[in-house]
């Protein structure tokens, strides 16, 4: 069962900095540009804290870790962060224009801590590996500072009923001609509001909902799998429990009820590059083994590429491969249930990600998994303009472009316990980190 806890949150005080100034995108969306925007935007900013700059200088007692902990100490004793009175549930909304569209849309969850649950108890699941070296990093960030700034993206199944359960404590506040108590606008033009919500027959309803949901990692497996490593430890230290949760058995969440309208899941195409040799004619002949093949208009701009997709991708997997003088656009898989994809699930292998992965860039272009990973001959681009700009500058050989994974697909997989591979969903938009903060101590 899926336990959830109201929370005293640390949030940025208006009276001291103004949140617009203050809080980022996750920590691993953050480019080293953004970085520098963010340093120079407020010496406040929480960049300092979840990606600060390392120093030439740095050792073992001053690093980029202990000046993130010096720094939030600092913060809550200056009260540029201070706590909620009360423990609370925050109501977060986030409206949006879905990319490439002009379709308004908006996203409503709700902040509040999650237990901690190993993969193997069914109560959280995965859709995606982990690597090790980012989950190292914020293990270090963890024990330094003791607290959580991000909310781990969770996703449930919920009928609309916890919303409306907050959106009835929400309206209270219009009667009392009150806005949210956040509200700030992101560099992707993305309204963020925040409402706290305390009243304890509310929180009460809303956990009673909870209880037995499944909740399911949509952004934020590393720093889940960071905060259980993190309980274990201070488990195996600790005297011996009273059988009370400690404040290290929770992770700050944002849940997501994928019933409810606005969630968007955008597609992240592959360019490839770097290969010793390429020939666009060879590719098609060795692509007809798995797919159908049909030549399109090499000149494609986004919108048409696009709408190609969407079209071809009603009747099962589409794919478009672009090269500087050819467009073919891939459908009607026929390596289904064949060797080459016998190790996969039938639902792993009706992914459009995993045709192309295995079957074009395993399959055709030699490129290992391990190369993938680490990007050696594979980057990755969400706007397709962009990946037909990179073809024509000569920079890549081929690009493909695809359609998104469906939320279906990925529910249903990841309640299997299968894993998806890598950049297999880029759930838009991307959840603010500082909005409220989780401190262990």
């Amino acid at each position: 069962m899926a336990i959830i806890s109201p929370f005293r949150a640390w949030r940025y005080n208006p009276e001291r900095v103004p949140v617009q100034q203050a809080v980022t995108q996750p920590y691993d969306k953050i480019t080293p540009a953004m970085q520098d925007r963010y340093y120079e935007a407020s010496p406040y900013n929480l960049v300092r804290i979840i990606l600060g700059k390392r120093l030439p200088q740095d050792n073992d007692s001053e690093n980029v870790y202990t000046r993130s902990a010096a720094s939030f100490q600092n913060w809550r004793q200056t009260r540029i962060l201070r706590q909620d009175s009360e423990p609370s549930l925050y109501l977060y909304s986030q409206t949006f224009t879905i990319p490439g569209s002009q379709t308004l849309a908006e996203r409503r969850s709700f902040i509040g801590l999650g237990r901690i649950e190993e993969y193997s108890a069914q109560v959280v699941f995965r859709h995606e590996q982990t690597l090790a070296k980012p989950k190292a990093d914020r293990l270090d960030l963890l024990r330094a500072t003791r607290a959580h700034f991000g909310q781990i993206f969770m996703l449930y199944s919920g009928a609309g009923k916890v919303d409306a359960l907050l959106d009835s404590a929400a309206s209270q506040y219009k009667d009392k001609n009150k806005n949210a108590d956040i509200e700030v606008t992101d560099e992707d033009a993305v309204i963020h509001r925040v409402w706290k919500i305390s009243d304890a027959d509310i929180l009460a309803s809303v956990r009673e909902q909870m209880k037995d949901r499944k909740l399911i990692i949509a952004d934020g497996h590393h720093r889940y799998e960071t905060a259980l490593t993190y309980r274990d430890q201070r488990r195996a230290t600790a005297e011996t429990g009273s059988g009370i949760p400690a404040p290290y058995d929770w992770v700050m969440m944002t849940f997501v009820d994928m019933d409810r309208p606005g969630l968007v899941i955008l597609p992240t195409h592959r360019l490839v590059f770097g290969l010793p040799t390429f020939s666009a004619t060879q590719f098609q002949t060795e692509a007809r083994k798995f797919f159908n093949v049909e030549e399109v208009d090499a000149g494609i701009d986004a919108t048409g590429a696009t709408a190609i997709l969407q079209q071809a991708g009603h009747a099962g997997t589409a794919l478009l491969a672009i090269t500087r003088a050819q467009a073919f656009l891939l459908h009607s898989p026929k390596a289904i249930a064949t060797p080459l994809l016998g190790s996969l699930s039938l639902r792993q292998q009706s992914l459009d990600v995993v045709q192309l992965h295995k079957c074009l860039l395993e399959g055709i272009l030699q490129i290992s998994e391990e190369a993938v990973r680490n990007q050696d001959n594979v980057s990755y681009c969400r706007e397709a303009a962009e990946v037909l700009a990179q073809v024509q500058s000569g920079k890549v050989q081929v690009a493909f472009l695809m359609n998104p994974a469906r939320m279906e697909q990925v529910r249903d997989i990841a309640l299997a316990g299968e894993v998806l591979p890598q950049k297999s969903t880029d759930f838009y938009p991307k959840l603010l980190s500082g909005l409220t903060i989780y401190a262990l101590e």
